[in-house]
């Protein structure tokens, strides 16, 4: 924190000294309208500091993971726009130091960066990362049982409930979202809490008014463990799981830890499996399939939640008769560009299949990029998702 503090002490100090050496001479109006905002967003980000340098309670408490969130937000809003301001201003500087003058077009294309920055990233924080985007995809199969054409289901994904204190009217607009659908079977493919347990903070009472005719399924992502809290003993993280399923059932779920359940549609038995995923990229730890798997055998169609994307091309295709995996982990890095012709993310360099359907032979997999954030309060360009599938036979 030292360390932290040193540089925006430092940045804070030359922010102000160029903003008087530029806009003073220019516009006394511009200049006081530049030094309220610089006020506004240094008191901002002054009070986040302290609060979260000064934290002396449970790291996954709702409103520290909250006030750590917007943290990285204000410094990717106004700190880095910032430093970037400072650093072409004394590069101007440099470079017409003999005239012992400054290029003022270098420090106007700072200000003209760090504007832009700044715009886009409070519309990803005010507006992308709220702005739900309902994906729906029919997946055509070959040789589908009769009695599950048209079969709906809904995949959520990546919560990452922190990301929604004070805002726990947007989760209530997911479920209302999703129950708008009226679907068959609601899958959640992990990543519930980003540290653990305490983040969960009464939000089974929104999410269990998710209703499906089926039932409701989830597993346990990464983040779900507990080991993200650095100080968490081994005991700390048995805890945390523990807790973390019970909360998970308060939401209505059935937790499939490295497990199954069959369902009898009509005629058809429809296998829903699930593993249990820990660790971090690219040390991620997979559940036992095999385990999970036991009993399905007999099953007519096998769909398999897996939270992390890259275990389908590692243990699934061409190495089981699973028909169907979703999974989610990769939020699209809550950056990038989705259009209907064209997808890109940083996510893609990671996880070769980050986002949308994939298909291999007759196997299938789906990717939801997440609900909630990470890190940064922030979706740029890279809209949280509502996964609505539907099972259709390819014949029709």
């Amino acid at each position: 924190m030292k360390i932290v503090l040193l540089i925006l002490l430092i940045i804070e100090i030359l922010t102000f000294l160029i903003l008087c050496k530029h806009l003073l001479s220019k516009s006394k109006l511009v200049f006081v309208s530049a030094l309220i905002i610089n006020f506004i967003m240094s008191a901002i980000s002054w009070y986040l500091f302290i609060r979260i340098s000064t934290y002396k309670g449970f790291m996954d408490d709702p409103e520290n993971v909250w006030f750590n969130m917007n943290f990285v937000g204000i410094v990717i809003a106004v700190w880095i726009p910032r430093a970037i301001i400072i650093v072409l201003h004394y590069t101007g500087r440099l470079i017409n130091i003999k005239r012992k003058k400054y290029l003022r077009s270098f420090t106007n294309t700072g200000f003209l960066i760090g504007i832009i920055i700044f715009l886009i990233a409070l519309g990803s924080n005010l507006y992308g990362r709220f702005n739900y985007t309902v994906e729906k995809v029919d997946i055509n199969v070959a040789d589908l049982p009769s009695d599950l054409n048209g079969l709906t289901i809904v995949q959520i994904s990546d919560l990452h409930l922190g990301s929604y204190y004070r805002n726990y009217d947007m989760l209530r607009k997911v479920v209302n979202i999703v129950n708008s659908h009226n679907p068959d079977l609601i899958f959640n493919t992990g990543d519930f809490v980003s540290f653990g347990w305490h983040e969960y903070a009464g939000a089974d009472t929104i999410i269990k008014r998710m209703k499906s005719k089926y039932g409701n399924y989830a597993i346990i992502g990464n983040h779900d463990i507990g080991t993200y809290i650095p100080e968490n003993t081994p005991a700390d993280i048995i805890l945390n799981i523990t807790k973390m399923k019970e909360l998970i059932i308060k939401s209505g779920y059935i937790v499939l830890d490295d497990e199954n359940r069959i369902l009898t549609l009509g005629n058809t038995k429809l296998a829903i499996i699930g593993v249990e995923t820990k660790g971090r990229y690219p040390g991620i730890i997979h559940g036992n399939l095999d385990k999970a798997k036991e009993g399905t055998d007999s099953s007519d169609y096998k769909i398999l939640l897996s939270h992390d994307p890259n275990h389908w091309s590692q243990a699934v295709t061409d190495k089981t008769d699973i028909n169907l995996t979703f999974s989610g982990h990769t939020h699209g890095m809550q950056f990038g560009i989705i259009t209907p012709w064209f997808k890109w993310s940083p996510s893609q360099y990671y996880y070769p299949q980050w986002n949308g359907l994939y298909k291999e032979g007759s196997q299938f997999l789906y990717v939801n990029r997440g609900l909630g954030c990470l890190g940064m309060p922030l979706r740029i360009f890279m809209p949280p998702e509502i996964t609505l599938i539907r099972l259709v036979s390819a014949s029709l």
